[in-house]
């Protein structure tokens, strides 16, 4: 099954391609990989929230967010490699989440983005990741995400 009719299973509209907020490029093909750059959960050109992950964010929240990062990837790794059916797994994922002092639960945060990539992409979507705290990202979200795909 092609990529393209898996979202359409799944009832996953791809987003538009965030504007970049800074000097970069959403995503750059290299040999048989597209490297994203950290992805924030921008729905419709704004954030849903802003804040730190255990106290102005909760935890399901902000798990939520790391989805639509997620899909934000995927819809900039599809953009730089001509379409997402050209995408053919998933290599590694790097989360980020701005943490209360005594937040300790970015795993599962981070596991919004490795979950819906898994429903995309079946055993195509198993791979190596991060989950780490951070005291700010950029414009204040509660979450950041980058993720490196396999072309396919």
């Amino acid at each position: 099954m092609s990529i393209a009719a898996r979202l359409t299973e799944l009832g996953i509209e791809l987003p538009a391609v965030a504007a970049p907020v800074a000097a970069y490029v959403p995503a750059v093909v290299h040999g048989d990989l597209v490297y994203t750059s950290g992805q924030l959960p921008f729905t419709d050109g704004a954030l849903p929230a802003i804040g730190k992950v255990g106290t102005q964010v909760t935890a399901e929240d902000a798990k939520a967010y790391a989805r639509t990062c997620a899909l934000n990837a995927l819809a900039a790794a599809a953009d730089a490699a001509g379409g997402v059916d050209r995408i053919g797994g998933v290599l590694r994922v790097g989360g980020f989440v701005a943490s209360a002092a005594a937040f300790t639960g970015q795993p599962g945060v981070i596991n919004g983005a490795s979950e819906v990539l898994g429903e995309i992409f079946g055993d195509a979507g198993k791979h190596a990741r991060a989950a780490v705290g951070v005291a700010e990202l950029p414009l204040g979200a509660p979450v950041e995400v980058e993720v490196t795909f396999i072309l396919a």
